[in-house]
C-alpha cells in the first residue's frame, strides 16, 4: 500500500514537550547617516516546533521510528496542532466548532471576516484556527481578541499570513486546530 500524505502524527505516546516558534521575513536598513530605519515586512511567516519525546521502550518507540521514516525527509507532510491549546479560550468555543469565511479573501492576508458566531461571542489573542483540510491544512493563531456582532460576522486578526485564497463559505475549525507540516531536513533521528 502506497503511503497517501499528509500522514497522521502518533498520539502515543504523547510528546514530553512542543516547542513552537514563528518565524517571519522582515528586511530592516538603517541609515548610517540619520540613524532612520526603514522597515519592510516580506511575505513570508511560518511556525515551526521542535518535538520532545520521553523516553520510550523500543517496542512503543519503532512506531514513533516508522513515522519518522515514512515522512522521507522534506518529502512527506503530516498533520499536527497544539495539544494544550486544543480549546480555545474564548467564548466562541462553546457554540459551533465550525465557523465559515464570510467574504473572498486573497492569499497572503493577515485579516479575516468570519460568520456564524453567536451574538457578542468572543476570540481570545493566542487561540488557534484552522483553515481547509487535509494537504490544505493551515494553522494560525488570533493577533488580537474579537468580539462578535449582533448579526455572528467577526473581522480577525491573525498570524501567520494566509498562504492561500480563502472563498465565501471555506471552513474555519477551532477545535483541535492543525496544519500541514514537514520535517526540517532530510534526517531522522532517534
Amino acid at each position: 500500500m502506497a503511503l497517501a500524505y499528509p500522514l497522521t502524527f502518533p498520539t502515543s505516546p504523547a510528546p514530553r514537550s512542543i516547542t513552537f516558534s514563528s518565524r517571519s521575513q522582515i528586511g530592516m536598513q538603517q541609515s548610517p547617516f540619520s540613524g532612520v530605519q526603514t522597515v519592510y515586512a516580506h511575505q513570508g511567516e511560518w511556525f515551526e516546533a521542535e518535538v520532545m519525546m520521553p523516553p520510550m521502550p523500543r517496542e512503543v518507540a519503532e512506531d514513533w521510528v516508522g513515522f519518522l521514516l515514512s515522512l522521507n525527509g522534506h518529502e512527506g507532510t503530516f498533520l499536527m496542532g497544539d495539544p494544550t491549546g486544543a480549546t480555545p479560550r474564548g467564548t466562541w468555543a462553546a457554540g459551533s466548532p465550525t465557523f465559515n469565511v464570510s467574504a473572498v479573501h486573497a492569499a497572503g492576508v493577515k485579516t479575516v471576516t468570519l460568520r456564524d458566531f453567536s451574538n457578542g461571542a468572543t476570540g481570545k489573542r493566542g487561540d488557534w484556527l484552522q483553515f481547509g483540510s487535509g494537504s490544505t491544512a493551515s494553522l494560525h493563531k488570533l493577533a488580537q481578541d474579537f468580539t462578535a456582532s449582533a448579526g455572528g460576522a467577526a473581522t480577525l486578526e491573525i498570524w501567520p499570513r494566509t498562504r492561500a485564497a480563502l472563498a465565501i463559505g471555506d471552513a474555519v475549525t477551532i477545535q483541535s486546530a492543525k496544519g500541514l507540516w514537514r520535517l526540517a531536513d532530510n534526517q531522522s533521528r532517534w
